[in-house]
């Protein structure tokens, strides 16, 4: 992907974010790094996984708002702008399969290597010490404390290092896994919870 029509992209995509968050623009940033980093290993369409990765939480400002989930209404708005851009029809599809199904709570699973790329990246931005800012940054937006926190980390966080498609992606999981693991006994630890 030309770097011209990856600053065009990403320009258009922070007209959607006008406040940082646990899924604010700089996840988004971290995932298409992580989608880079992966996709160059494993012989990506980097045309489709790059511009997936920057419109893949385009929507989630909008879904509190909408109750449209943000993987469908983003698949959506990337749609449109990318046929305006003059985007390949192929790789329109592949680019908003990605999207609607980059979300591992839900949806269809994703097919394609970029798809499972994508899916992949997004999971390992909530492991980690970024995954455990952001878990506490999450509490924070709904008004939880530390105990809504520590639900998280062991009802979704702690569970996603199998849940990895690729082997980029594994072996980048296992050693956040191993600092989210020693974070979530340091914290019951502390807590006497």
């Amino acid at each position: 992907m030309e770097k011209k029509e990856f600053e065009t992209i990403l320009a258009y995509v922070e007209t959607f974010f006008s406040q940082s968050g646990a899924h604010g623009l700089d996840h988004i940033l971290r995932v298409t790094r992580l989608s880079q980093e992966i996709g160059v290993a494993e012989g990506a369409d980097m045309r489709v996984l790059i511009p997936a990765a920057l419109f893949h939480d385009i929507a989630r400002p909008l879904e509190e708002e909408s109750g449209i989930p943000h993987e469908q209404e983003g698949a959506r708005i990337a749609e449109e702008y990318l046929r305006q851009a003059g985007y390949d029809a192929a790789r329109i599809t592949a680019i908003t399969h990605a999207i609607r199904t980059h979300r591992f709570s839900t949806g269809p699973e994703p097919e394609t290597l970029e798809a499972k790329i994508l899916s992949d990246a997004d999971k390992l931005d909530a492991m980690g010490a970024v995954g455990i800012a952001r878990t506490f940054m999450r509490a924070g937006e709904h008004g939880d404390g530390i105990e809504g926190a520590v639900s998280h980390i062991h009802e979704k966080l702690l569970k996603l290092q199998g849940l990895m498609y690729t082997a980029g992606a594994k072996e980048i999981a296992e050693q956040r896994h191993a600092l989210l693991q020693r974070f979530a006994d340091s914290l019951e630890d502390e807590t006497g919870a």
